[in-house]
């Protein structure tokens, strides 16, 4: 009895320890490495990090094979300690103050339309590295004046006198990701408070209405976490009631075995659903799909909605 019962404990552990099968829809287009390989000599020849590699993103090829990337401000190395995260954890080293043009110049060099920023969360900085987002974006701007410059920002602790600098330089869209539904965000989010990201987002939206009505307010989630259909539709509403304009909903993938597991691969027709439901509840835009991420196909969910009717009545 006791051998059989060692048998089965280590039945469950084993069964425990695999990962999910991916389904073939999460299989990825591998295209021609010439310009991969010009992106990547480009950002570590600027002393760069992208989200692409930190992140393990599955999009890689498909973005580096069009020139195009999204970058990573701070350093490698965040402060936060999130269950889905790749990249690296632990005290991160000083702001390159020379990041900013450097980014500006990598941006110029792709002849970007719409370049995509993000950042470590660097909670060891007094306004969370807000100063140095803003430089950015000036930089960004002021090299590439006809380039839309989309942010994906950290929640700076809820620090509004941070958020505030972020905005006065004048992204065109403003994101910032929910990344999973409240009732996951212990687990998922253990530094971050579910509440706090919708308040982030109804300020950027206030922003929006009363100083800078080009800008977008962006908002993302992972699915395959553990949470269910309608939590997800619950989480829409949510959003949709700090009047966020687009929203992204993508398969969640473990980047390693000590990252939180796969719970399940939503089907395609899931996300094509959610697609439909986020339309109908009023978003611009609604990018969802097994390989979507916060950046992907980020340049054309910028143009939904109103860009595209003032392009219209522009050609007239």
């Amino acid at each position: 009895m006791i051998e059989e019962a060692v048998l089965i404990n280590n039945f469950v552990a084993k069964k425990k320890r695999e990962r999910l099968k991916k389904p073939d829809w999460l299989r990825v287009k591998i295209g021609d490495p010439t310009n991969q390989n010009a992106v990547l000599k480009l950002i570590e020849g600027l002393n760069l990090h992208t989200v692409c590699q930190e992140a393990r993103c599955p999009n890689i090829f498909e973005c580096w094979t069009d020139k195009t990337a999204t970058f990573m401000l701070g350093g490698d190395t965040c402060t936060r300690h999130c269950g889905f995260c790749a990249v690296n954890k632990g005290k991160p080293s000083d702001l390159d103050p020379m990041e900013p043009l450097h980014v500006a110049e990598a941006v110029a060099h792709l002849d970007l339309e719409h370049a995509v920023i993000t950042s470590v969360n660097r909670d060891d900085l007094p306004d969370g590295g807000a100063a140095h987002w803003a430089e950015t974006i000036r930089k960004v701007h002021e090299t590439n004046p006809t380039c839309r410059v989309e942010v994906l920002i950290p929640d700076f602790q809820g620090e509004e006198d941070a958020l505030n600098t972020v905005l006065a330089a004048r992204p065109e869209v403003l994101n910032h990701n929910t990344e999973t539904i409240a009732r996951l965000y212990r687990r998922v989010r253990p530094d971050a408070i579910y509440t706090q990201t919708l308040e982030l987002l109804n300020r950027a939206a206030h922003y929006r209405d009363t100083e800078f009505p080009r800008m977008k307010t962006k908002s993302g989630i992972m699915a395959g976490l553990g949470e269910t259909f309608e939590e997800v539709i619950e989480l829409m509403k949510d959003l949709r009631s700090v009047s966020c304009d687009i929203m992204t909903i993508g398969q969640y993938l473990q980047p390693y075995e000590r990252r939180l597991p796969v719970e399940r691969y939503v089907t395609p027709e899931e996300f094509a659903e959610w697609k439909r439901t986020g339309l109908s509840l009023g978003f611009k835009h609604v990018e969802s799909s097994p390989l979507t991420r916060s950046s992907y196909h980020a340049r054309q969910q910028s143009e939904s909605g109103n860009d595209k009717i003032l392009q219209a009545v522009n050609s007239r």
